[in-house]
């Protein structure tokens, strides 16, 4: 089996990444884990372009190291007034009970896939790395990509999407296992009876492609940097771990949630914006049914049901929050990223 130097392919200390977690974090979590010579990751799929530059100018400003950002590359569905009105009929009960008139909610997608527009603009900011979740861009942005010298990492939920990745340019091959946090990385299929644990996915994935694979999902220790890197991975992405860490911007009711024995009971969910996600068991979960068909395509969902977030949230409840959490949110502790990611480095070894 070939082995990898990932991190030498990403310019690292470490074959260590950060996962991009989009509302609980920004560049200053980015910056602190990789000046703690990991990846630090932004997620920009839910950023306006002049946000974007903002924080990579803060990220430069806060480290020499490199980074990664990340971006969505579904393809956004049309929308559909008859499923819209039957999910906010669905709704209705909760709406009632929190005094919101729906006829004042606009629809409207809250995630934007990466674009040619998107690529013109980062394209100057020259990110040493970027990463896709949902497939990869067109053809000719990772093209265009590959000639700034940028790296490119993509997420697989299987060995059929490990490859398909391969083939069209990815540089590395994210493992993403069943226990990950937050939105699944699927592609080419939207059965989930076809994914599977991580430790059953990676080394399927290492003996089949030929480019390094970086396990995520579930590792939020040492322990689980060292039995990843035992199957062959080439280096691991953390996500979960870090949400409890001073420079996460996880909000309050999130980080109460991390720390309860609610954390215990994760489950996918297509609630909060109509595509799975593991997240933290709560009410919605419970009553509406987490893979309830009645939520609109990603990203539809998102707009109706923000406002009972919101109503929600103002009441201190997380019953109507996307609490997004990998099935292992024992390593989570609130501790500075340099020192978690230290500590998670130890499962690498001597090096």
């Amino acid at each position: 089996m070939p082995t990898f130097d990932l991190a030498r392919l990403l310019g690292t200390e470490l074959p260590l990444i950060q996962a991009p977690m989009a509302g609980v974090q920004g560049s200053a979590l980015a910056i602190a884990v990789s000046q703690a010579g990991a990846l630090g990751s932004l997620p920009c799929a839910m950023l306006a372009p002049d946000a974007i530059q903002r924080e990579v100018a803060a990220i430069r400003t806060g480290t020499w190291r490199p980074f990664n950002l990340n971006f969505f590359c579904h393809t956004p569905p049309e929308p559909d007034d008859a499923h819209e009105a039957r999910w906010r009929e669905r709704l209705a009960p909760y709406y009632a009970e929190f005094g919101i008139d729906p006829a004042g909610i606009a629809a409207g997608p809250g995630r934007q896939p990466f674009s040619a527009a998107l690529c013109d603009l980062v394209e100057p900011l020259r990110p040493p790395v970027l990463s896709f979740h949902f497939g990869l861009p067109a053809p000719e942005l990772v093209a265009r990509i590959k000639r700034w010298g940028g790296r490119i990492l993509a997420s697989a939920t299987t060995v059929e999407e490990g490859r398909w990745l391969q083939a069209r340019g990815a540089d590395a091959v994210i493992a993403q296992g069943l226990e990950a946090g937050g939105h699944r990385g699927h592609f080419l299929s939207d059965d989930l009876s076809r994914q599977s644990g991580l430790f059953a996915l990676l080394p399927q994935l290492v003996a089949a492609l030929e480019v390094p694979v970086i396990a995520a999902g579930g590792i939020a220790d040492a322990g689980g940097v060292s039995a990843a890197m035992a199957l062959g991975a080439a280096g691991v992405q953390v996500g979960t771990a870090y949400m409890l860490c001073p420079e996460a911007t996880t909000s309050a009711l999130h980080r109460a949630a991390l720390q309860s024995e609610a954390a215990h009971h994760t489950a996918l969910t297509r609630l909060f914006t109509g595509r799975p996600a593991r997240g933290i068991v709560n009410r919605a979960m419970r009553e509406l049914g987490a893979m309830s068909p009645d939520a609109p395509a990603f990203p539809l969902a998102t707009s109706a049901i923000a406002p009972l977030r919101a109503k929600a949230e103002a009441q201190g409840s997380g019953d109507f929050t996307p609490l997004w959490s990998g099935q292992n949110a024992a390593g989570c502790r609130p501790m500075p990223a340099r020192e978690l990611t230290r500590a998670l480095a130890a499962g690498f070894g001597p090096r």
